[in-house]
């Protein structure tokens, strides 16, 4: 990895980060986006993992007042049982599913699940979006706007829904180094040093959004988060298209 890409990543990582410490999840889907073009599929998920398990890790840490703890155990409960089946099948993923599977989830966040008072804070509700988090963080690298839905209806604050996501998305990413552990051991002695490297500077990032989180009100936190995840959906969607034709 060239000094020019390990500098672009130190600073992708850091406005990614940032995004997320806002938003939960909108960072994390840029970056992810950043390693396809680096990386074969399953070493970019690798990779992805261990800098998203630093930056949600450090900013469950900074919110970890807030974490509902009853509703994070149930999430485990999932995110364990859809990682042990995608192990059993001995799952591959594959680019063009990644491309296509991310842009779609951003729809999510706009369809009418008022009508289902989908609500993480019932448990038979924060064990299926558990088990949705374990099974797309692993499959196509990310999760967050598909377990959002369980969390944008809610009666919890923004800071509890970004303390609460943090950690289950820490749980997830971590699963989802483990799953992929053979791909990440193959990287080169520089690249792994970049990624080393770069991965603390998350923690900045996750830092500096925790601020910002804390400054806008929690109408413009729901609204601004769809059209971000919207628009970054997108541009996944478009081309997974592509390359599906």
């Amino acid at each position: 990895m060239s000094l020019v890409i390990f500098v672009g990543m130190a600073v992708t990582v850091f406005l990614t980060s940032l995004l997320s410490g806002i938003f939960g999840m909108a960072g994390g889907l840029i970056l992810l986006w950043v390693l396809l073009f680096l990386y074969p599929v399953g070493t970019a998920i690798a990779i992805h993992g261990v800098i998203q398990m630093t930056s949600n890790g450090s900013r469950a840490w900074f919110s970890r007042a807030y974490i509902d703890w009853k509703i994070l155990g149930i999430l485990c409960v999932g995110v364990f049982v859809s990682g042990s089946v995608l192990f059993l099948i001995d799952y591959t993923p594959n680019l063009t599913v990644v491309l296509i599977g991310v842009g779609l989830m951003p729809i999510l966040v706009w369809l009418p699940f008022k009508r289902l008072q989908l609500d993480a804070s019932r448990p038979s509700h924060a064990f299926v979006a558990g088990l949705m988090s374990g099974a797309l963080t692993i499959s196509v690298g990310v999760a967050g706007p598909t377990v959002d839905v369980f969390f944008i209806r809610t009666e919890m604050d923004r800071r509890k829904v970004i303390a609460t996501k943090a950690s289950i998305q820490t749980l997830s990413h971590m699963a989802k180094i483990a799953f992929y552990w053979d791909a990440a051991s193959r990287l080169p002695a520089v690249d792994l040093i970049s990624v080393l490297v770069a991965a603390p500077i998350a923690i900045i990032g996750a830092l500096a959004g925790n601020g910002i989180l804390q400054r806008i009100t929690d109408a413009n936190f729901r609204s601004w988060t769809r059209w971000v995840v919207t628009g970054i959906g997108a541009v996944y969607f478009a081309q997974g298209i592509v390359k599906l034709l």
